[in-house]
């Protein structure tokens, strides 16, 4: 067991972005990757020209490169957005805009897998309109990602960063995806279980590994405190991902921390380059 015997792509979103986003999927394939996911790379756009997602398109064939992950439109990610399928009025419309866009994108490219962020309170708004709202986002976008047979993911982030976001906890990413595959009956909706964000709230990491495994469909890491690669903090990623092994996941680990001062494709060094490509 070890990191060896994890499967890992790369979150082009937050590694290599040193480098424009048509150059990452090779700097990722030039590393050792063969695998790669991204949050949506359009902040201001849901529906981007087609000729945009055609270049990416074709940056990430060219490369050799997987795609296994793919955001739906979020709003300012990074920035001061945590999502936008809970938040009422034009957000919620671009959300709406982006599911067949981003679902007929990633398919081109054999991804099925789609996270759905759920967004932050909004001042002045009832939270159960904004839960309403984001239940009957969350189901359109499993019942359109069910016609492809792929999967929706629900990510639980972390209280201290996300303030606003009501999705700060194993538990309640749960029952939000309990509640969407109680709409559906589709059973697609999953969670996405960070380690990073999780350590951030204090849970109890082995804990949730243990509770949570069979529902889990993703899962990302990165080290704490700091957000880093692995062995730059304390958290015994090895040991967790071993867990989640043995707990029966055998989904794909997103690489998904911050390279700091160094190039990203220094970031690298705890991961043998023969355990870098995915099997």
């Amino acid at each position: 067991m070890g990191f060896a015997d994890q499967r890992f792509n790369v979150n082009l979103s937050i590694l290599f972005t040193e480098l424009p986003l048509l150059e990452r999927p090779a700097a990722a394939a030039a590393a050792g990757f063969t695998a790669v996911e991204l949050w949506w790379p359009w902040v201001d756009s849901p529906t981007p020209e087609q000729s945009e997602l055609d270049a990416l398109k074709k940056a990430i064939e060219d490369a050799g490169v997987q795609l296994t992950g793919l955001n739906f439109y979020a709003g300012q990610l990074p920035g001061p957005d945590r999502g936008a399928l809970s938040i009422p009025g034009e957000e919620s419309e671009r959300f709406r805009a982006n599911i067949d866009v981003a679902i007929v994108f990633a398919q081109s490219l054999g991804c099925t897998t789609f996270n759905a962020l759920y967004g932050n309170r909004v001042d002045g708004v009832d939270p159960a309109e904004q839960d309403a709202l984001a239940l009957e986002n969350l189901v359109l976008a499993a019942r359109a990602v069910g016609r492809v047979g792929g999967t929706v993911l629900i990510e639980a982030l972390n209280q201290p960063e996300s303030p606003k976001c009501p999705i700060v906890s194993a538990p309640k990413a749960i029952e939000i995806v309990d509640k969407v595959n109680e709409a559906t009956g589709l059973g697609n909706a999953k969670f996405l279980m960070d380690l990073y964000h999780l350590s951030m709230n204090g849970e109890d990491l082995p804990s949730v590994i243990e509770q949570y495994a069979a529902k889990t469909g993703h899962v990302q890491i990165a080290d704490n405190p700091g957000r880093g690669a692995p062995g730059t903090g304390s958290l015994p990623l090895e040991e967790l991902l071993d867990q989640l092994k043995k707990a029966g996941y055998d989904g794909w680990v997103g690489l998904e921390y911050k390279a700091g001062d160094r190039p990203s494709a220094e970031a690298f060094d705890w991961l043998p380059r023969e355990a870098r490509a995915a099997r």
